[in-house]
């Protein structure tokens, strides 16, 4: 089990960017590791539930329904 962290440099400003670091800690939980994921730059304004629940990433899923991933998995979360 690796331990990785993943930096979130996107925000609202390119979706799909945005969406990747989500994605990619949830396919890091899903196979048995423990990602953290640190919002930085542009990425920090997805720590403000309004604009994280706009995000439409392009052929991802919603960054809503990552974040909750997230949430439920208590990946933690750095700003």
């Amino acid at each position: 089990m690796a331990r990785v962290f993943i930096h979130c440099t996107h925000g609202s400003e390119n979706p799909t960017r945005a969406g990747l670091a989500w994605l990619m800690a949830k396919g890091l939980v899903e196979s048995g590791h423990q990602p953290e994921i640190i919002l930085a730059g542009d990425g920090a304004i997805l720590a403000k539930k309004v604009v994280a629940d706009s995000v439409l990433p392009v052929g991802l899923p919603p960054l809503k329904e990552l974040i909750e991933f997230a949430l439920q998995n208590r990946i933690p979360i750095h700003v």
